[in-house]
């Protein structure tokens, strides 16, 4: 009965109702995880201390690190799952499942022992000084030291979950970790609570992370023998095909993070330069901008367990429905936001901060990072695509070009012309590249799946 209904809404239901059921829960759990990251940066920011808010930023590119495992293992394991239950192999959706699971504990471990014992050296890398080292440094040691492995597992586990369409199962683990880390931050960061300050939200973070493993893990108990979601240590073990399948997509996505780890460090580097008001306004700027950046990719992922399913059965044609369908709704979405930033940069800015050059800083960041969006989310689109498909080497190329050829010589060439300022304008730059390059391809690997004629099974679509 469990599989009838995952193949009702992957292979007959509407396209709209199918992509707004997978997509509505990824992206309401995004919109969650945008809250509690904000929740840092507000409760920090009422402090009114700009060394404590700079930390919070420059540890950002280790928490984003964490991504890196999560891609690898995450995108990579659900990806795989899902062509294996549109071709019916239901035993390497398991053990796909299994190994993605244990891959991502290890590294977890591993990453926090690394960061550990490498400390000093990561916090010069950061660019942290004197004044921000010791803050940055509390902030890592919740984050990292005690927390990188229920970091990596509750993202890893969401996305085997989203694999076979349970979106809401997914978004509610994931949304129950950020919703009790927003209620935590203001008893363990201000004055009136621990006032642990950027230390207590590493540590409110920490915790939550712990909450959101622990739901997991009741779900998968809960949910035994109605779901190919498994953990079994004895389905682990490595199979040529499975590891295969699931590296071809997951390193690219992998390496794309690192790169976008090490485009941040660069900015954020570039940035410590001008103090820590501008460290400060560039950490607040990045995650009001992060809200539709967020919403853009939960409606990609959202649609990744639709297009994986219709390619592993051969459905082209409701395959490029689905994406066509996605393309109009973003898109509207994403212009419409970035109008609204652009003219209310310096009131958001406002809230998070009252200080007169963080909001003048801001204002100006903001405004030259919200004109990537409508862009950028064509690129996401296109990437979870060749993800949802098995072609990892289209997605490393896009973030090969992002930050090697694009956005990383940007930040170099228009802090040159236009100091600090240009920084924020460096995404922008790349990301109307990738959205022209974006289309191209996509256009291309439709027509080229059409001209393969593979055969197709007869869905019955509803209209």
């Amino acid at each position: 009965m469990e599989n009838i209904q995952k193949s009702e809404l992957f292979e007959r239901t509407s396209i709209p109702r199918a992509v707004l059921t997978l997509s509505i829960p990824t992206v309401l759990s995004s919109l969650v995880m945008v809250l509690y990251n904000l929740a840092d940066t507000y409760f920090v920011g009422m402090l009114q201390d700009s060394i404590q808010n700079s930390a919070v930023t420059l540890a950002a590119p280790v928490l984003l690190a964490f991504n890196a495992v999560n891609n690898l293992f995450g995108v990579g394991s659900s990806s795989m799952m899902s062509r294996a239950l549109g071709a019916k192999d239901y035993d390497t959706v398991r053990r796909s499942s299994a190994f993605g699971f244990y891959c991502a504990l290890v590294c977890g471990v591993l990453f926090s022992v690394l960061v550990t014992v490498f400390r000093a050296p990561l916090l010069t890398l950061l660019g942290a000084d004197p004044e921000t080292t010791a803050a940055t440094a509390q902030y890592l040691l919740w984050t990292t030291t005690f927390g990188a492995a229920p970091a990596i597992l509750n993202v890893v586990m969401a996305y085997l979950v989203r694999s076979e369409g349970a979106t809401f199962h997914a978004s509610i683990g994931t949304m129950s970790g950020c919703l009790l880390n927003i209620v935590l931050d203001p008893i363990f960061i201000l004055p009136w609570g621990l006032n642990m300050g950027a230390a207590g939200a590493g540590c409110a973070t920490f915790l939550s992370n712990c909450f959101a493993c622990l739901y997991f893990f009741v779900l998968l108990f809960l949910r035994r023998g109605k779901t190919f979601v498994c953990i079994h240590p004895a389905m682990a073990r490595p199979r040529r095909e499975i590891v295969k399948g699931v590296f071809g997509v997951g390193i690219p996505a992998s390496i794309q993070n690192l790169l976008n780890v090490t485009g941040m460090t660069v900015l954020n580097n570039f940035t410590a330069g001008f103090g820590p008001d501008a460290i400060a306004a560039m950490g607040i700027s990045y995650k009001i901008n992060m809200i539709p950046m967020y919403i853009s990719l939960g409606m990609s992922q959202g649609l990744m367990p639709l297009v994986s399913y219709n390619y592993g059965s051969g459905n082209v044609p409701r395959l490029k429905k689905a994406v066509q369908f996605t393309q109009k709704v973003a898109l509207s979405f994403m212009v419409t936001v970035s109008v609204c930033y652009f003219f209310a940069s310096g009131t958001l800015i406002g809230l998070f901060m009252k200080t007169d050059a963080v909001v003048a800083y801001g204002s100006r960041f903001l405004q030259c990072m919200c004109v990537a969006q409508p862009f950028q989310c064509l690129d996401f689109l296109a990437v979870n695509v060749f993800q949802a498909c098995g072609l990892g080497q289209y997605s490393l190329l896009f973030a090969i070009l992002r930050k090697i050829v694009l956005e990383i010589p940007a930040l170099y060439i228009l802090n040159y012309f236009f100091p600090l300022y240009g920084l924020a304008c460096a995404q922008a730059v790349a990301e109307v590249v990738l959205a022209v390059a974006a289309v191209i391809i996509l256009l291309r690997l439709f027509r080229r799946m059409s001209a393969e004629g593979t055969p197709l099974r007869s869905h019955g679509e509803k209209k």
